[in-house]
C-alpha cells in the first residue's frame, strides 16, 4: 500500500467539508426543530445493534444493505444500522413502553453495503418521524403533512407526491392461486413496472379474476383519473379493496385542499416496503431527480416482534440529498478576528463576544495571515484603550 492509498476512502463514502457541512447541519437542526414543534420527541438510537433487532419487521428488505460484524464481548452478530425506523419501533415498544400516542423523531448517519442508486452514496444522513399508537386516518395525514412541511423547510421548489396502498396488491395476490415461483416473478415484474412481463405471466387469467385485475391495474398510473380507473377495475372484488380505495380517495382530497401546490399521483405498482408496510404508503419527488426525496407509510405489525404490537406510521428523508436539491438560502455569519495580544481586557472582550458571535483568536503562527481567508469579516482593534469591533477593509 502506497502512502497515498492510506488516505483513500471506500467507494460511496465521503468527507463532508465546509461550507457544505454547515449547510447540512443547519438543515438537520431546522428539520428536527420542525418535528419537535409538532410534538415529536428526539431520540438518538445506537449506531450498531444485534441483527435480530435491526431486521425485526423488515423481512429481507435490509438484509443485503446491512454491514455485519461480530460482537467481541458476546460472540453474537451485530449490524450497523441501514435504516433507523426499526430502531424507533424498538424504542417505542420495549424501551419507552408508553401508553397512548408516542411521537418520535431522529436524525443521523446510516450505512449501506451498496448505494441504493447511482445518485446516492453509502452513508446517507437519515432524518424522520414515527407516530405510534394510532391507526386513524388523522395519524396518516399528520405524518404526510409533517413530511411536506419538512420538504418546505428544505427549500424544495416543486413537489410531486405519489400515493399507494399495499393491501391492494396483497388482497389480489392472496385471492389468486399462484405458485411460489410465479408469485415471485409477478412481484418482480410489478416492482419494475414491466407490463410486457406481466402480460406474459398473467395473460391466461380469465376476465374478472385476481390475476386479470392485477394485469390491468399495472397499466394504471397518474393523477386523480388513475384512482377512478383503478376503482373501475377493482369494483366489487372485496371489502378490503374498497376500503383501501376509499382511504386513498379521502387522503388525496384532504391533501389537494391543504396543499394545492403539490401535484398528486397514484402508482399501483408501488411495492416498496411490501414486506413490512401494511396500509397507505407515500413518496415525494422533485422534477429532474429520479429517486424519491422522502418516503413513508403505515407499518402496523412491526412492534409485535418486540412483544408489543402497535399501529405505526412515519416517514424518512435524506438530509444530504435535500441540501443538494433545495433552494434554501444559507449564509455563514462572518467571524471576528482577535489578535494574539496578551491583554486581560482583550480576553474579557472575547469572552463577552463569544456569547453571540464567532471569534477566532490568532496564535503566534498566524502572523501575517489575512483574516478574510479564515472567514472573518470583522476584527477587534484597540481604540482609546478599549477593544472594539470594526469591519475589515
Amino acid at each position: 500500500m502506497t502512502v497515498s492509498d492510506r488516505w483513500l476512502l471506500p467507494d460511496g463514502v465521503e468527507d463532508i467539508l465546509p461550507p457544505l457541512a454547515g449547510r447540512i447541519e443547519s438543515l438537520r437542526r431546522d428539520v428536527m426543530d420542525t418535528c419537535q414543534r409538532w410534538g415529536y420527541q428526539l431520540v438518538i438510537p445506537p449506531l450498531v445493534e444485534y441483527l435480530e433487532s435491526l431486521f425485526t419487521g423488515t423481512g429481507n428488505d435490509l438484509q443485503l444493505q446491512t454491514f455485519k460484524l461480530t460482537d467481541q464481548l458476546t460472540g453474537r452478530m451485530m449490524g450497523v444500522r441501514a435504516d433507523m425506523t426499526p430502531q424507533a419501533a424498538r424504542i417505542d415498544a420495549h424501551t419507552l413502553a408508553q401508553d397512548g400516542i408516542t411521537r418520535l423523531c431522529y436524525a443521523g448517519h446510516v450505512l449501506h453495503t451498496r448505494p441504493r442508486h447511482m445518485l446516492t452514496g453509502r452513508t446517507p444522513i437519515q432524518a424522520g418521524c414515527e407516530l405510534f399508537g394510532s391507526a386513524s386516518e388523522a395519524a396518516d395525514m399528520e405524518v404526510i403533512r409533517l413530511m411536506l412541511e419538512s420538504l418546505r423547510v428544505a427549500g424544495l421548489p416543486r413537489i410531486h407526491l405519489d400515493l399507494a396502498h399495499v393491501s391492494i396488491y396483497q388482497s389480489l395476490m392472496g385471492a389468486a392461486d399462484f405458485g411460489h415461483e410465479t408469485e415471485a416473478a409477478i412481484f418482480d415484474a410489478m416492482a419494475r413496472k414491466s407490463v410486457p412481463e406481466l402480460d406474459e405471466l398473467l395473460g391466461h387469467c380469465e376476465a374478472g379474476s385476481p390475476g386479470a385485475r392485477l394485469r390491468d391495474l399495472a397499466r394504471v398510473s397518474g393523477g386523480r383519473e388513475a384512482l377512478e380507473q383503478a376503482r373501475d377495475i377493482l369494483i366489487g372484488f372485496s371489502e378490503d379493496l374498497d376500503a383501501a380505495l376509499g382511504k386513498l380517495s379521502r387522503v388525496s382530497e384532504m391533501l389537494a385542499e391543504s396543499y394545492p401546490e403539490v401535484s398528486l399521483g397514484f402508482d399501483f405498482c408501488e411495492l416498496r416496503g411490501y414486506n413490512y408496510h401494511t396500509g397507505l404508503v407515500f413518496a415525494a419527488y422533485v422534477p429532474g431527480h429520479g429517486d424519491s426525496v422522502a418516503k413513508g407509510g403505515r407499518y402496523d405489525a412491526i412492534g409485535s416482534d418486540f412483544g408489543r404490537a402497535r399501529p405505526a406510521t412515519g416517514f424518512s428523508l435524506d438530509i444530504r440529498a435535500l441540501v443538494s436539491l433545495g433552494e434554501r438560502p444559507f449564509k455563514v455569519a462572518g467571524a471576528i478576528w482577535a489578535p494574539s495580544d496578551e491583554d486581560a481586557a482583550l480576553e474579557e472582550a472575547i469572552l463577552e463576544l463569544r456569547a453571540n458571535h464567532s471569534v477566532i483568536r490568532a496564535l503566534p503562527e498566524d502572523a501575517g495571515t489575512n483574516p478574510v481567508v479564515k472567514g472573518c469579516d470583522r476584527h477587534l482593534v484597540k481604540r482609546d484603550g478599549k477593544w472594539v469591533v470594526e469591519n475589515l477593509g
